[in-house]
């Protein structure tokens, strides 16, 4: 086999060829690239996961989120400086209080991970339609 390259049905004909220039599924499925596996890894953890899915709501301070999930502070503070490095979350401080922190999702942390995921789906979407071919033309 040839990394990276996809074997297709040519059209009119019964051999199958190998396209070299083609990406299969698996090929995009484990290529995340640097900057996704981060996020990917971040989001793994359903701790994280559920912040994330709090922060959608709206910016919650960081003693809020420890008690939604009823968790001690400094806990709270691991999974939210992970999901700090990784991009997924921005802190601020505000004016009235520095010692407090503000944690608010940043949607441009999983513009990558879209995209990612849309070409995944268009590889799958052209193998499905490939395979209805195969299927419905030799009936």
């Amino acid at each position: 086999m040839v990394p990276g390259s996809a074997l297709h049905r040519q059209s009119g004909r019964r051999g199958l060829t190998w396209l070299p220039n083609r990406r299969t599924i698996t090929a995009v499925a484990t290529d995340t690239g640097d900057d996704l596996t981060p996020v990917l890894q971040a989001l793994a953890e359903p701790t994280r996961l559920g912040v994330v899915q709090l922060l959608s709501s709206g910016p919650r301070r960081a003693g809020e989120l420890a008690d939604a999930f009823d968790m001690p502070a400094p806990t709270m503070s691991k999974h939210l400086r992970v999901l700090l490095r990784a991009g997924v979350v921005a802190d601020e401080r505000p004016r009235d209080d520095a010692r407090a922190r503000v944690f608010r999702i940043r949607p441009e942390s999983v513009v990558g991970l879209r995209a990612w995921l849309d070409q995944l789906q268009a590889l799958w979407d052209e193998q499905l339609r490939s395979f209805k071919r195969h299927v419905e033309g030799e009936r």
